[in-house]
């Protein structure tokens, strides 16, 4: 069966009625056809397990397939991270934005596909001190990470592999020198108690990589009571502007 890619649009003409479309584990699909612009009565999109799909996109971060679709309203893109990757890098890579309507969807990434690379692979994409802290677990010192005092408006995504991470509406200031976050986005982190059972390491949930720790209870005023200390070498912020 061809992909969609190869699919002309006065095929996809013949499904002008579909309300709904869910693509999974097309483990060849890299592209969706422009003619997808004909499904105009499409208004849910769900894509799952296509691990080398891409959407095209503008400079403004737009979905060329999808503009004028004016009644998509909801995307669901799980486990697909080349697209993820994609649109992370985009200007508003947290939502969705439809040129049409002006519209938004999540992006989820509730349970990111995992990643993996040997130690070679590793050390051949990361700066010596980035390998340092995110594969064998080293800390930045106190005070000198680029992120401490930041708050610029974005996302912070992993600095080894890119997937999303943290909001920067969850950064706070708990002046212990290191950024500090009260949550992570959904699925995105990993916990693991360290081997003396004092702290609780936090990762990447795609990769492994070693963000910092996670610290409970110490009196911050946030909704969840709790500190993510994390290197800020462990992740790369991304602008919404």
């Amino acid at each position: 069966m061809p992909t969609l890619e190869k699919v002309p649009k006065e095929w996809l003409q013949r499904f002008t009625s579909l309300e709904s479309m869910s693509l999974g584990n097309c483990l060849k699909l890299t592209s969706l056809s422009l003619g997808m612009q004909k499904l105009t009565k499409l208004t849910r999109l769900d894509i799952q397990e296509c691990k080398d799909l891409h959407l095209s996109v503008d400079e403004d971060g737009n979905a060329l397939q999808l503009q004028g679709l004016t009644n998509l309203h909801d995307v669901l893109i799980k486990h697909v991270p080349s697209m993820i990757d994609s649109v992370s890098q985009s200007p508003r890579h947290q939502s969705y934005p439809f040129a049409s309507t002006g519209r938004r969807s999540s992006i989820m990434a509730a349970t990111p596909a995992k990643i993996q690379k040997t130690e070679e692979e590793w050390r051949a994409v990361l700066s010596p001190e980035q390998f340092r802290i995110l594969r064998q677990k080293g800390t930045e010192l106190r005070g000198t990470g680029q992120y401490n005092k930041f708050y610029g408006e974005g996302i912070y995504n992993c600095a080894g592999c890119g997937t999303p991470l943290y909001k920067s509406t969850t950064k706070f200031d708990s002046g212990c020198g290191w950024p500090a976050f009260y949550e992570g986005l959904p699925g995105a982190i990993n916990r693991f108690p360290d081997p003396d059972g004092r702290r609780t390491e936090i990762t990447c949930a795609a990769c492994g990589g070693h963000l910092g720790h996670v610290f409970k209870g110490e009196g911050f005023f946030t909704p969840t009571d709790e500190r993510h200390c994390v290197n800020s070498i462990s992740v790369k912020f991304i602008s919404e502007k």
